[in-house]
């Protein structure tokens, strides 16, 4: 059970920041930045992209696998 609620608040979580939280994240640091050809931009701009993502479903995962311990039927033994 543990792991089925930590999966689904990294779900959630991932979806409501490539949704609301990426993009302008993403573009607002590509707007600071001075860049030499467009390849560049675009490459930072989807690296960033991917990596508020991926912090975003880290913290989801997080959450949920400690929530998903007082619903776990057999206890850790910690």
């Amino acid at each position: 059970m543990r792991y089925l609620v930590a999966m689904i608040f990294a779900a959630t979580f991932a979806a409501v920041a490539t949704v609301f939280l990426a993009t302008p994240v993403a573009s607002w640091v590509v707007d600071k930045m001075k860049f030499d050809s467009p390849d560049q931009v675009a490459d930072l701009h989807s690296a960033l992209f991917m990596g508020v993502n991926l912090l975003a479903m880290l913290i989801g995962w997080t959450i949920g696998w400690a929530l998903g311990r007082s619903l776990s039927a057999t206890p850790d033994d910690d």
